[in-house]
């Protein structure tokens, strides 16, 4: 059950910590920032096409994500995710059955791994940054607490912690197909809608058009709730972090709201540029993909380093650590929201960065070796 704030008491000097516990809640601000309007966006959908309708939700998921933050774990969040996780599972598998029933042509790796969609860049490393709450997440990172806190053994830890990563990388996998066979495959003029659809839309359409209006509304709700319920643990988990690094207790409410309001004004700030500014969401998106992925190199480098001195295989995080790294590295040089640099530049420093971390590791290695002699 090990989390952020112990991976982070690794760190040598009181000013790495201190650096590594803002990235973090910046993280996880962003998090709760995106996660109101893009579930906002489908509810709106349902309930008319009216914006209006838009800033109805996002208000009544902010108002949620502020009593979720603020009251204990077994108030609501413990009693309303079983709902939620029940409705993504029927979703999940209800989807899988319409694959298997009609069996589409879809791309294969034989066909190229390069990015059909004209408009964008190369597939990497930007496809791992999309991609932020698969297997590989620094988001994850900072709710193991959260999940630890609510075991009564640690016996539970493996099937908890491994069956939701499995659960969830089955579940991306169904979505990840579907969005193949939407946008490539035929599904969109078989749904009688645009290809040019946003991610919400397609959810709106395949769901309704392939599960009818009972199924559309439970496998809705299931993929409304996944961004929900990130985003009220993600601020739950901020005010967690912020308590215990300055060691204030929170069992008074007085106290909570003293670390909640700062945090719940800079989310608002957050979600009113998402919604005034008409590419808002994807400049936020880009940098909580890459602060995510950014926080799970540091994660997955901390555990390399705690399973060299115990003695344990380190290879299995040491190697996603080095890919992790230079994916990181690459579209930080890349992105138009940040250095915006030539691709052919960004790949070179990709793998200089890759040479200077094995060689880095190695000597580091060999004296952690020395040390156990």
């Amino acid at each position: 059950g090990a989390g952020l704030p112990e991976i982070v008491g690794h760190f040598r000097g009181k000013s790495t910590k201190r650096v590594m516990l803002v990235f973090s809640v910046f993280l996880l601000i962003m998090v709760g920032a995106v996660f109101v309007y893009s579930p906002a966006l489908i509810l709106g959908n349902i309930s008319g096409d009216s914006l209006s309708w838009v800033y109805i939700w996002c208000g009544i998921i902010f108002v949620y994500y502020i009593v979720a933050t603020m009251l204990p774990v077994d108030k609501i969040i413990g009693k309303i995710y079983p709902l939620f996780a029940v409705s993504m599972l029927f979703m999940a598998i209800a989807l899988m059955v319409v694959l298997f029933v009609k069996w589409p042509a879809l791309p294969e790796l034989s066909d190229g791994l390069h990015n059909m969609n004209p408009t964008q860049g190369n597939i990497f490393p930007c496809l791992f940054i999309t991609i932020a709450c698969g297997a590989i997440s620094g988001f994850h990172a900072t709710q193991s607490p959260l999940m630890a806190r609510c075991v009564k053994s640690e016996k539970d830890g493996r099937p908890l912690f491994y069956g939701t990563m499995i659960t969830e990388g089955i579940v991306a996998l169904i979505w990840a197909t579907i969005s193949s066979y939407f946008f490539y495959g035929g599904a969109a003029s078989e749904l009688g809608v645009s290809n040019t659809l946003h991610a919400p839309e397609v959810v709106v359409a395949v769901s309704e058009g392939w599960l009818g209006t009972f199924g559309g509304i439970l496998a809705l709700l299931g993929v409304v709730a996944a961004p929900i319920t990130s985003g009220d643990t993600a601020l739950r988990s901020a005010r967690l972090i912020v308590a215990e690094f300055l060691g204030m207790e929170q069992h008074s409410i007085r106290k909570r709201i003293y670390i909640c309001l700062p945090l719940f004004a800079v989310t608002m700030g957050m979600l009113c540029f998402n919604i005034a500014d008409s590419n808002g969401f994807n400049v936020i998106w880009n940098y909580f993909g890459w602060a995510n992925q950014t926080l799970a190199v540091f994660t997955l480098w901390s555990v390399t380093v705690y399973l060299v001195r115990n003695k344990k295989p380190y290879i299995i995080t040491l190697l996603p650590a080095l890919f992790m790294t230079v994916v990181c590295s690459v579209f930080i040089t890349i992105s138009k929201n940040a250095f915006g640099l030539d691709m052919t530049i960004g790949y070179i420093i990709g793998a200089i960065t890759l040479i200077l971390s094995v060689v880095w590791f190695s000597i580091w290695y060999r004296r952690e070796q020395k040390k156990s002699l």
